[in-house]
């Protein structure tokens, strides 16, 4: 026979595994404990009668013990799985646990409304985006920047080398001695082939481009008078004004600076004949044909 005020002494005043103490509170590590508190109520150990509401894999089930399959201990717990809409599971719950004490029976609705809502919330955060951190240790990252320096020394290196061997190649220095495979050097040609067709298409479009403007710029084209806006004849007359103003300013300016210079020029000459003397110049002039030309001039 089962004894629960036997088993509870033992428990509470000796030992118990499933037992955490703490300097305020003692907990209970079972995973049938409805509470999770280690006291004479919620004890599955030390009540015969007992019930308690857990989750496996999103799935909320009623486990429930009585006193008449404590002989038998793979059949002892009876396992109800309830149904997924809250309402329907409460009303199970009050179905299955009708004869039950109040405390175990609200003890188990409020365990599963808890279980319900961070399954809600499990839920939400499975389809809000989030950030996953990886962890790294500083030596896997020194040693995969090692790695990378090396790599790219090394690739330096093999472009160097296959350049040279190349540009040998291309000069001949090698002939037809050795066996080498062509895929590089035909390889590295193509790329030069393709370098001066496109150079030699840019420069193609470049000449085009000067030809039609080149054509654009001999042709003619007649308008007729209907073309023409009130506009574009205003603008016209506006710029024939413009140039006959700027050309009689032009040509008062001029008048005014040659009568100022022919002055200036008028009192040099008698200068320069009252102080100069007759001076005659000879000079020799040649042309394409072979005879030559004198010429005199006073001044």
């Amino acid at each position: 026979m089962q004894h629960d005020d036997v088993i509870w002494s033992i428990i509470n005043g000796t030992f118990c595994s499933f037992k955490v103490r703490t300097k305020s509170q003692k907990f209970c590590r079972n995973e049938y404990n409805l509470t999770g508190l280690c006291n004479r109520a919620s004890c599955p150990l030390a009540n015969s009668q007992y019930a308690t509401v857990r989750e496996e894999k999103g799935v909320c089930y009623l486990y429930m013990k009585t006193v008449e399959r404590a002989a038998f201990p793979s059949r002892m717990w009876e396992k109800v799985k309830l149904s997924r809409s809250y309402e329907k599971a409460l009303q199970q719950i009050n179905e299955h646990l009708i004869y039950w004490p109040k405390f175990i029976k609200h003890k188990c609705k409020q365990r599963f409304t808890k279980i319900t809502q961070y399954l809600i919330r499990i839920r939400r955060l499975v389809l809000k985006r989030r950030k996953k951190l990886v962890p790294l240790s500083r030596k896997i990252e020194k040693r995969e920047r090692r790695k990378e320096e090396k790599a790219l020394i090394a690739a330096k290196i093999d472009t160097a080398i296959e350049k040279e061997l190349l540009e040998r190649l291309k000069s001949g220095t090698y002939g037809e001695i050795y066996n080498f495979p062509s895929h590089a050097f035909d390889k590295v040609m193509d790329e030069e082939v393709e370098e001066e067709s496109e150079s030699e298409k840019e420069g193609e479009e470049e000449e085009d481009e000067e030809e039609e403007e080149e054509e654009e710029e001999g042709e003619v084209e007649y308008v007729a008078e209907e073309d023409f806006e009130e506009s574009d004849i205003s603008d016209l007359e506006d710029m024939d004004r413009l140039q006959g103003d700027d050309s009689d300013e032009e040509s008062e300016s001029s008048s005014e600076s040659s009568s100022d210079d022919q002055d200036v020029k008028k009192g040099k000459k008698l200068k320069a004949r009252r102080k100069r003397p007759r001076v005659e110049i000879e000079y020799e002039q040649e042309v394409d044909q072979p005879s030559t030309s004198k010429m005199r001039a006073k001044t």
